[in-house]
């Protein structure tokens, strides 16, 4: 059809309003009604509406055309059945139009309401009297029918998209909440996507599966809230609720029904309430479509209006009385909507409009100016006058909103020049560009790579880390030998065993006594000490104070020990166990690891202190039992934070002497040395010339301070004891084990065999030594006495679990005397109740499992520390724990009496527990331990060569 020259200025008119309303000026959408001055063409003004429709589709305006007849008994309900199909989104816009398809929701609850009365039928509310909906709530029976139509028009899919899941507002995003909290909670990530899903399962089964119900979130949806809110319906009663809020789900539901059911009381009366009700919806759905500062913000990319055109507005179809009814909702609000009209209407049906701004053609003027012209006067003095002819007070001021355009003859005829028409801008909006799906997509994709990067580098970090947090009291380590071990301190539910390697099927750790192994495990520990943390927590709150275990709590395949902690953490629980049970104020325990052979001990401590500092019931540390390089740091660093640290076997001679809050049960390395210098008296032959070697571990590539000590004093020991001097020789390690072939060699061939040797090594590095000796010749068969430190306590020479070389007799120290003090102790007692693995069992001090002494030190270490923290009966601040712990002196132990009353500051304390043992290989092959001479803790009585007699 030929384009004529009415169209052409009408769409340059268009395009003008449709630019300001890009521009955010918001401009006054007028209800365009053309008609033509002379009736024989009104064919031609039908054409021209649609030219006006075909154009701004092809432009990507997103319109919709009526029918030329819709079906009805008044004009009204013909036109109330027009907005009903305009509530279709499928209706707005073509495949050109710009972001994602219109939505409905309140022109919907409307027309569900609507399809309620009339499924109810005459009978409602009013039914015959002795009917049988005469004795029923009529409220009720109205709800009951919107139930079976879940709030929906009759007619619509029940699901959108094919699935439930799409047809959720706020299902989905609970679920997502739901994720979120247990990813915040610290859950593996499979747990939280599992609680959403489940979630979301529940909440969808609810929502849709279970008949004759409201949709679950009915209160919360927007067209509820603009049920509620809007001005235009008449209010609910008095007594009912006339509001919804997201905190009263039941006070708002009793609102919603009591407006539902005014509403469709109204809605059978009949008149113009109706159509006026679903204009008024749908003119809020269409402002709410393009409302621009929406979650995604939607009114920013449609920057074109919405168009309705009417090319044939008549009684058939409803038009005139759907223009009346946008102009009277228009002037009963105050907000603009972007809806723009363009109807055309026969000549003789137009004083059925009332009037308009233009009441007859102008006047002919010598020049008139052209209809583009003349146009856009027209509306300048319709938006100019708009605002009085909404006035209630102005006479006849009916249709203020209806912009009257009549169109001569000359201008519906085809154009003979054919020019360019105005279009507005076409850009694509910076919102659509940036906030748009593709932008979405990126930015999700994004998000999930740092998302997975950051779990994967909090996994890699961490012990315990989710997808978006993590215990930060615990880090992750690489042990010497490549493996991954937990540094730090256990909170949160954490437990070290967890790093721990599984034991084989075959392997039974209970039957390992013979190899050394304790009767326990890590995991039973643990577990053990968190039931008396939760106890405490759960029922004596302010009435407890907390200790931490530092130790070596990692697997150590290559030492003595697989687990080189577990003996301590055992005798740490064991105190815990009995004070709780015999004492009012209660004990809580943390336990830290360290690592292998205590390798990341200042990480421990930093962990410590950083704890502490917000956890003011931790009065101080029990364990940090080597002597490393790193002992002085890990020490300050407890001292910093305010924390007294008490050992059971750290013997470091130094840490007494230059750390203030240091004690220690453990003899000092210098103390120890001079006690075996006893033994080495003995072994000094005056009549002749003896050689003295000090053989020590290799410490150039690790940061043991333990055999450095060692081998210092040992070698200062053997000089004062007259024995002639050799070069100290060091041996390595390799793949674990030591190589001492080539040092028996040299030691044993050469002019000068020493007859003692004082060894500065490490429990594991016996038998290889032994090995040795026994078979390199000008040692094998020939007297040798070997004197080493309280490391070797950790042997098992009973079980067969170390030897001895013929004609070898090995001195040792050992920093517990069990034996003597076991009479006046019910630590053996205690340890048969609690410990895990000695149920039932006759414990003694000569028992595999406590034998070392590591279980003794550590129950009484933790004794001390708690009796300093608990003095008068009441739980103390780490200050006064500290100062309190020069006060203690407790007996009934089980090393004997532990006493700091004696403990100088700044200097070396008497009262250590001591044992000087001979061990000898018997005829059988085994070896045999005997006890020379025994101080329990507290005998402060000096050892002497008579009393620790060798032969």
């Amino acid at each position: 059809m030929p384009e004529t020259g009415a169209a052409v200025h009408l769409q340059d008119q268009l395009e003008i309003l449709i630019q300001d309303f890009r521009t955010s000026a918001e401009p006054p959408m007028p209800v365009f009604v053309v008609h033509a001055q002379d009736g024989d063409d009104d064919g031609a003004v039908t054409g021209l509406v649609r030219q006006l429709y075909t154009g701004q589709e092809a432009h990507g305006t997103r319109c919709a055309v009526a029918q030329d007849r819709y079906e009805g008994p008044t004009e009204v309900r013909r036109a109330a059945a027009m907005v009903r199909a305009l509530s279709d989104p499928k209706k707005w816009g073509g495949p050109n139009a710009v972001y994602r398809r219109y939505a409905f929701p309140r022109l919907r609850l409307v027309h569900a309401i609507d399809d309620a009365v009339a499924a109810l039928g005459d009978t409602w509310p009013a039914p015959a009297p002795g009917s049988p909906e005469a004795g029923q709530d009529q409220r009720q029976r109205l709800l009951d029918q919107l139930a079976r139509q879940r709030w929906r028009p009759k007619g619509t899919a029940r699901w959108r998209s094919g699935l439930p899941l799409f047809d959720m507002a706020h299902i989905l995003p609970a679920s997502l909440v739901t994720v979120l909290a247990a990813l915040l909670a610290r859950s593996d990530w499979f747990v939280a996507v599992a609680a959403g899903l489940a979630f979301l399962l529940l909440l969808t089964v609810l929502n849709y599966v279970l008949p004759g119900r409201a949709p679950i979130f009915l209160w919360l949806r927007r067209e509820s809230r603009w049920f509620m809110t809007t001005t235009f319906l008449r209010a609910a009663d008095q007594d009912d609720p006339t509001e919804v809020s997201l905190l009263r789900p039941v006070r708002s539901w009793k609102a919603i029904a009591a407006r539902a059911y005014d509403v469709a009381e109204a809605l059978t009366a009949g008149g113009d309430f109706h159509l006026q009700l679903c204009v008024l919806a749908l003119r809020e759905d269409l402002r709410d479509n393009h409302r621009r500062w929406s979650w995604d913000l939607r009114g920013f990319k449609r920057p074109r209006p919405p168009m309705l055109f009417l090319p044939h507005a008549d009684d058939r179809n409803g038009g005139i009385e759907l223009i009346r009814a946008v102009s009277d909702v228009r002037s009963r609000r105050s907000e603009l909507d972007p809806l723009l009209v363009v109807a055309a209407v026969r000549s003789h049906d137009v004083p059925r409009l009332e009037r308009g701004v233009v009441r007859t053609a102008p006047d002919p003027e010598p020049a008139p100016p052209r209809f583009g012209e003349r146009l856009r006067t027209w509306y300048r003095e319709w938006a100019r006058d708009l605002r009085a002819e909404q006035s209630p007070s102005r006479e006849r001021s009916v249709l203020p909103w209806v912009m009257k355009i009549p169109l001569p003859h000359d201008q519906l005829g085809p154009v003979e020049e054919r020019r360019r028409h105005l279009r507005a801008a076409t850009r694509p909006t910076l919102a659509r560009l940036v906030w748009a799906l593709h932008t979405l997509v990126l930015v999700t994709a994004l998000l999930a790579a740092a998302t997975v990067m950051r779990a994967d580098s909090l996994n890699d970090r961490y012990c315990s880390a989710s997808v978006l947090t993590a215990n930060r009291d615990t880090r992750l380590e690489r042990t010497p030998g490549g493996d991954t071990e937990c540094i730090g301190i256990a909170t949160g539910g954490l437990r070290f065993a967890d790093w721990l390697p599984a034991p084989e099927p075959s392997d039974d750790v209970r039957t390992l006594t013979a190899d050394n192994e304790a009767p326990w495990t890590v995991d039973e520990l643990e577990d053990r000490i968190a039931g008396q943390n939760a106890d405490v927590l759960a029922h004596h709150s302010g009435k407890y104070v907390t200790v931490v275990y530092a130790g070596p709590l990692s697997a150590d395949p290559a030492g003595s020990s697989f687990v080189k902690g577990a003996e301590e953490l055992a005798g740490v629980y064991l105190a815990q166990a009995v004070i709780n049970k015999n004492s009012s104020v209660k004990l809580r325990v943390l336990v830290a690891n360290g690592g292998v052979d205590l390798g990341h001990q200042e990480e421990m401590a930093e962990a410590i202190a950083a704890y502490a500092a917000d956890d003011p019931t931790v009065v101080g540390v029990v364990g940090t039992g080597r002597d490393l390089e790193s002992s002085r740091a890990t020490t300050r660093t407890l001292l910093e934070a305010g924390l007294p640290v008490v050992s059971g076997t750290n013997s470091a001679t130094y840490l007494p002497r230059e750390f203030a809050n240091w004690f220690s049960l453990a003899a000092t390395d210098e103390w120890q040395i001079e006690q075996l210098g006893l033994i080495a008296a003995q072994l000094r032959r005056p009549d002749r010339r003896q050689y003295g070697l000090v053989l020590a571990r290799d410490t150039a590539r690790t940061d043991d301070l333990y055999t450095d000590e060692q081998a210092r004093y040992g070698q200062r020991m053997l000089r004062r004891q007259g024995f002639s001097r050799l070069e100290p020789r060091r041996y390595v390690l390799s793949g674990g084990k030591p190589e001492l072939r080539s040092h028996a060699q040299e030691i044993c061939r050469g002019g000068r065999v020493p007859s003692v040797i004082y060894f500065a090594g490490r429990v594991e590095d016996i038998d290889p030594l032994m090995t040795q000796l026994g078979t390199e010749p000008g040692c094998a068969g020939k007297p040798l006495s070997i004197l080493t430190g309280d490391d070797l306590s950790k042997a098992d020479f009973t079980a067969g679990g170390q030897s001895v070389a013929p004609k070898v007799t090995l001195y040792h120290a050992a920093l517990a005397e069990l034996k003597s003090a076991a009479t006046r102790t019910t630590f053996y007692l205690s340890a048969a109740a609690y410990l895990p693995g000695l149920q039932d069992r006759r414990v003694r001090y000569d028992s595999p499992a406590l034998a070392s002494g590591q279980t003794a030190l550590a129950h009484d270490a933790t004794r001390a520390l708690y009796w300093a923290a608990t003095r008068d009966d009441r739980p103390q601040s780490r200050a006064s724990t500290w100062v309190n712990l020069r006060n203690v002196k407790i007996e009934g132990m089980a090393t004997g009496t532990i006493d700091f009353t004696r403990a100088p500051l700044y200097g070396d304390r008497t009262g250590h527990s001591i044992v000087l043992k001979r061990v000898r290989r018997a005829a059988d092959g085994t070896a045999e331990p005997r006890v020379l001479c025994s101080r329990t803790a507290g005998d402060t009585k000096p050892l002497t060569v008579k009393e620790c007699r060798i032969r």
